[in-house]
Protein backbone atom coordinates (compact mmCIF):
# COMPACT_ATOMS: atom_id res chain seq x y z
CA UNK A 1 0.00 0.00 0.00
CA UNK A 2 1.24 3.49 -0.88
CA UNK A 3 0.45 6.87 0.67
CA UNK A 4 0.72 9.96 -1.51
CA UNK A 5 0.51 13.43 0.02
CA UNK A 6 -0.95 16.31 -1.99
CA UNK A 7 -0.98 20.02 -1.22
CA UNK A 8 -4.20 21.46 -2.71
CA UNK A 9 -4.02 25.25 -2.47
CA UNK A 10 -7.68 26.00 -3.30
CA UNK A 11 -9.23 23.33 -1.05
CA UNK A 12 -10.61 25.54 1.72
CA UNK A 13 -14.17 24.31 2.39
CA UNK A 14 -16.39 21.19 2.25
CA UNK A 15 -17.35 21.89 -1.38
CA UNK A 16 -13.78 21.33 -2.59
CA UNK A 17 -13.46 18.27 -0.37
CA UNK A 18 -16.54 16.76 -2.02
CA UNK A 19 -15.16 17.64 -5.46
CA UNK A 20 -11.97 15.72 -4.71
CA UNK A 21 -13.87 12.77 -3.24
CA UNK A 22 -16.13 12.42 -6.28
CA UNK A 23 -13.13 12.64 -8.58
CA UNK A 24 -10.97 10.08 -6.78
CA UNK A 25 -13.44 7.56 -5.32
CA UNK A 26 -14.23 5.98 -8.74
CA UNK A 27 -10.53 5.14 -9.22
CA UNK A 28 -10.03 1.49 -8.32
CA UNK A 29 -6.52 2.03 -6.96
CA UNK A 30 -7.74 4.56 -4.37
CA UNK A 31 -8.47 2.83 -1.03
CA UNK A 32 -8.75 5.65 1.50
CA UNK A 33 -8.70 9.47 1.62
CA UNK A 34 -7.74 11.64 4.59
CA UNK A 35 -8.32 15.40 4.36
CA UNK A 36 -6.84 18.26 6.38
CA UNK A 37 -8.74 21.28 5.04
CA UNK A 38 -7.12 23.97 7.27
CA UNK A 39 -3.70 22.81 6.03
CA UNK A 40 -5.10 22.21 2.48
CA UNK A 41 -3.55 18.74 2.61
CA UNK A 42 -4.75 15.39 1.28
CA UNK A 43 -3.38 11.93 1.99
CA UNK A 44 -4.32 9.28 -0.57
CA UNK A 45 -3.84 5.61 0.32
CA UNK A 46 -3.64 3.70 -2.93
CA UNK A 47 -2.26 0.80 -4.88
CA UNK A 48 -0.21 0.97 -8.08
CA UNK A 49 1.14 4.22 -9.52
CA UNK A 50 0.17 7.70 -8.33
CA UNK A 51 0.11 9.33 -11.81
CA UNK A 52 -3.61 8.67 -12.55
CA UNK A 53 -4.51 10.12 -9.15
CA UNK A 54 -2.35 13.18 -9.72
CA UNK A 55 -3.91 13.68 -13.15
CA UNK A 56 -7.44 13.45 -11.72
CA UNK A 57 -6.65 16.06 -9.06
CA UNK A 58 -5.13 18.42 -11.64
CA UNK A 59 -8.33 18.22 -13.69
CA UNK A 60 -10.16 19.95 -10.83
CA UNK A 61 -7.98 23.09 -11.22
CA UNK A 62 -7.47 23.43 -7.47
CA UNK A 63 -3.70 23.94 -7.69
CA UNK A 64 -2.89 20.44 -6.45
CA UNK A 65 0.77 19.47 -6.04
CA UNK A 66 2.20 16.07 -5.19
CA UNK A 67 4.56 16.34 -2.23
CA UNK A 68 5.65 12.72 -2.12
CA UNK A 69 4.77 9.01 -2.01
CA UNK A 70 5.78 6.49 0.65
CA UNK A 71 4.86 2.97 1.74
CA UNK A 72 2.16 2.92 4.42
CA UNK A 73 -0.45 0.76 6.10
CA UNK A 74 -4.13 1.43 5.45
CA UNK A 75 -5.50 3.26 8.55
CA UNK A 76 -8.13 1.59 10.69
CA UNK A 77 -11.58 3.10 10.24
CA UNK A 78 -13.04 4.79 13.32
CA UNK A 79 -16.63 4.90 14.51
CA UNK A 80 -17.95 8.34 13.52
CA UNK A 81 -21.50 7.95 14.85
CA UNK A 82 -20.93 10.71 17.43
CA UNK A 83 -19.61 13.05 14.75
CA UNK A 84 -22.59 12.29 12.52
CA UNK A 85 -24.98 13.18 15.37
CA UNK A 86 -23.23 16.53 15.77
CA UNK A 87 -23.44 17.19 12.04
CA UNK A 88 -27.18 16.39 12.13
CA UNK A 89 -27.60 18.97 14.89
CA UNK A 90 -25.60 21.55 12.91
CA UNK A 91 -27.62 20.80 9.77
CA UNK A 92 -30.87 21.21 11.73
CA UNK A 93 -29.76 24.54 13.20
CA UNK A 94 -28.71 25.87 9.78
CA UNK A 95 -31.92 24.78 8.05
CA UNK A 96 -34.09 26.08 10.88
CA UNK A 97 -32.53 29.52 10.68
CA UNK A 98 -32.80 29.43 6.88
CA UNK A 99 -36.59 29.19 7.27
CA UNK A 100 -36.71 31.78 10.08
CA UNK A 101 -34.48 34.33 8.34
CA UNK A 102 -36.16 33.91 4.95
CA UNK A 103 -39.58 34.51 6.51
CA UNK A 104 -38.58 37.48 8.65
CA UNK A 105 -36.44 38.86 5.83
CA UNK A 106 -39.45 39.22 3.55
CA UNK A 107 -41.61 40.60 6.36
CA UNK A 108 -38.99 43.19 7.36
CA UNK A 109 -37.97 43.91 3.73
CA UNK A 110 -34.32 43.11 4.58
CA UNK A 111 -32.14 41.74 1.80
CA UNK A 112 -29.38 41.15 4.35
CA UNK A 113 -31.57 38.68 6.27
CA UNK A 114 -32.72 37.00 3.06
CA UNK A 115 -29.13 36.65 1.85
CA UNK A 116 -28.02 35.30 5.23
CA UNK A 117 -30.85 32.76 5.09
CA UNK A 118 -29.57 31.52 1.71
CA UNK A 119 -26.07 31.28 3.17
CA UNK A 120 -27.55 29.07 5.89
CA UNK A 121 -29.28 27.00 3.20
CA UNK A 122 -25.99 26.64 1.31
CA UNK A 123 -24.36 25.19 4.42
CA UNK A 124 -27.33 22.87 4.98
CA UNK A 125 -26.97 21.58 1.42
CA UNK A 126 -23.27 20.80 1.90
CA UNK A 127 -23.85 19.09 5.27
CA UNK A 128 -26.83 17.17 3.87
CA UNK A 129 -24.89 16.12 0.79
CA UNK A 130 -22.09 14.81 3.00
CA UNK A 131 -24.48 12.87 5.26
CA UNK A 132 -26.91 11.46 2.71
CA UNK A 133 -24.26 10.55 0.15
CA UNK A 134 -22.32 8.26 2.49
CA UNK A 135 -22.14 4.85 0.87
CA UNK A 136 -24.10 5.99 -2.17
CA UNK A 137 -23.09 5.41 -5.75
CA UNK A 138 -21.13 8.15 -7.51
CA UNK A 139 -23.99 8.71 -9.98
CA UNK A 140 -26.39 9.38 -7.11
CA UNK A 141 -23.98 11.78 -5.45
CA UNK A 142 -23.61 13.74 -8.68
CA UNK A 143 -27.37 13.89 -9.19
CA UNK A 144 -27.95 15.21 -5.68
CA UNK A 145 -25.13 17.74 -6.11
CA UNK A 146 -26.53 18.97 -9.44
CA UNK A 147 -30.06 19.46 -8.10
CA UNK A 148 -28.76 21.24 -4.99
CA UNK A 149 -26.43 23.48 -6.99
CA UNK A 150 -29.07 24.62 -9.49
CA UNK A 151 -31.57 25.25 -6.71
CA UNK A 152 -29.09 27.35 -4.77
CA UNK A 153 -28.05 29.25 -7.92
CA UNK A 154 -31.69 30.02 -8.77
CA UNK A 155 -32.26 31.43 -5.29
CA UNK A 156 -29.08 33.53 -5.50
CA UNK A 157 -30.12 34.95 -8.91
CA UNK A 158 -33.57 35.74 -7.54
CA UNK A 159 -31.92 37.55 -4.64
CA UNK A 160 -29.62 39.52 -6.93
CA UNK A 161 -32.57 40.61 -9.07
CA UNK A 162 -34.43 41.83 -5.98
CA UNK A 163 -31.36 43.78 -4.80
CA UNK A 164 -31.13 45.46 -8.22
CA UNK A 165 -34.86 46.21 -8.26
CA UNK A 166 -34.65 47.90 -4.87
CA UNK A 167 -31.47 49.70 -5.92
CA UNK A 168 -33.04 51.32 -8.97
CA UNK A 169 -36.52 51.94 -7.57
CA UNK A 170 -38.03 53.63 -4.57
CA UNK A 171 -38.36 51.06 -1.81
CA UNK A 172 -39.01 51.25 1.89
CA UNK A 173 -36.23 51.21 4.43
CA UNK A 174 -36.01 47.75 6.05
CA UNK A 175 -37.08 47.25 9.64
CA UNK A 176 -33.75 47.37 11.42
CA UNK A 177 -35.20 45.86 14.62
CA UNK A 178 -35.94 42.56 12.84
CA UNK A 179 -32.52 42.59 11.19
CA UNK A 180 -30.69 42.93 14.49
CA UNK A 181 -32.87 40.62 16.61
CA UNK A 182 -33.05 37.73 14.12
CA UNK A 183 -29.35 38.01 13.26
CA UNK A 184 -28.48 37.91 16.96
CA UNK A 185 -30.51 34.70 17.28
CA UNK A 186 -28.78 33.25 14.19
CA UNK A 187 -25.44 34.27 15.68
CA UNK A 188 -26.33 32.40 18.87
CA UNK A 189 -27.30 29.34 16.81
CA UNK A 190 -23.98 29.39 14.97
CA UNK A 191 -22.04 29.83 18.21
CA UNK A 192 -23.82 26.75 19.60
CA UNK A 193 -22.99 24.86 16.39
CA UNK A 194 -19.33 25.85 16.67
CA UNK A 195 -19.29 24.80 20.34
CA UNK A 196 -20.75 21.39 19.45
CA UNK A 197 -18.20 20.88 16.67
CA UNK A 198 -15.25 21.94 18.84
CA UNK A 199 -16.56 19.80 21.72
CA UNK A 200 -16.04 16.71 19.55
CA UNK A 201 -12.30 17.51 19.49
CA UNK A 202 -12.08 15.77 16.16
CA UNK A 203 -9.27 16.14 13.66
CA UNK A 204 -11.39 14.55 10.93
CA UNK A 205 -11.64 16.65 7.77
CA UNK A 206 -15.41 16.97 7.66
CA UNK A 207 -15.51 18.22 11.26
CA UNK A 208 -12.74 20.73 10.63
CA UNK A 209 -14.53 21.86 7.49
CA UNK A 210 -17.77 22.28 9.43
CA UNK A 211 -15.95 24.49 11.94
CA UNK A 212 -14.64 26.67 9.10
CA UNK A 213 -18.08 26.99 7.53
CA UNK A 214 -19.70 27.88 10.85
CA UNK A 215 -17.00 30.45 11.61
CA UNK A 216 -17.73 32.08 8.26
CA UNK A 217 -21.44 32.14 9.13
CA UNK A 218 -20.66 34.01 12.34
CA UNK A 219 -18.90 36.70 10.28
CA UNK A 220 -21.94 36.99 7.99
CA UNK A 221 -24.26 37.27 11.00
CA UNK A 222 -22.11 40.09 12.36
CA UNK A 223 -22.26 41.82 8.96
CA UNK A 224 -26.07 41.77 8.94
CA UNK A 225 -26.17 43.09 12.52
CA UNK A 226 -23.84 45.92 11.50
CA UNK A 227 -26.05 46.65 8.48
CA UNK A 228 -29.09 46.85 10.80
CA UNK A 229 -27.29 49.36 13.03
CA UNK A 230 -26.29 51.45 10.00
CA UNK A 231 -29.86 51.35 8.63
CA UNK A 232 -31.04 52.80 11.95
CA UNK A 233 -28.22 55.31 12.18
CA UNK A 234 -28.33 56.55 8.57
CA UNK A 235 -32.07 55.95 8.06
CA UNK A 236 -31.16 54.44 4.69
CA UNK A 237 -31.72 51.17 2.85
CA UNK A 238 -28.21 51.16 1.31
CA UNK A 239 -26.32 49.28 4.06
CA UNK A 240 -28.88 46.45 3.85
CA UNK A 241 -28.62 46.24 0.05
CA UNK A 242 -24.82 46.30 0.10
CA UNK A 243 -24.56 43.51 2.68
CA UNK A 244 -27.26 41.53 0.88
CA UNK A 245 -25.42 41.80 -2.43
CA UNK A 246 -22.12 40.68 -0.88
CA UNK A 247 -23.67 37.65 0.79
CA UNK A 248 -25.57 36.70 -2.40
CA UNK A 249 -22.20 36.70 -4.19
CA UNK A 250 -20.89 34.15 -1.66
CA UNK A 251 -24.05 32.06 -2.11
CA UNK A 252 -23.57 32.08 -5.90
CA UNK A 253 -19.92 31.09 -5.45
CA UNK A 254 -21.05 28.16 -3.32
CA UNK A 255 -23.61 27.11 -5.95
CA UNK A 256 -20.94 27.10 -8.65
CA UNK A 257 -18.71 24.95 -6.45
CA UNK A 258 -21.51 22.46 -5.85
CA UNK A 259 -22.28 22.26 -9.57
CA UNK A 260 -18.64 21.42 -10.19
CA UNK A 261 -19.20 18.34 -8.07
CA UNK A 262 -21.68 17.05 -10.63
CA UNK A 263 -19.24 17.12 -13.55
Amino acid sequence: MNKSIFKIAKMDCPSEEQMVRMKLEPLSQVKHLEFDIPARRLEVFHQDEVQPIHKAINELNLNGQLEGTTNAELPIEVDDSHQRKILWWVLGINFGFFVAEMTTGWISRSMGLIADSLDMLADSIVYGLSLFAVGAAISRKKKVAKISGYFQMALALLGFSEVLRRFFTQSETPLFQWMIIVSLLALAGNLISLWLINKAKSKEAHMQASAIFTSNDIIVNAGVILAGVLVYWLESKWPDLIVGGIVFAFVMRGAIRILRLAK
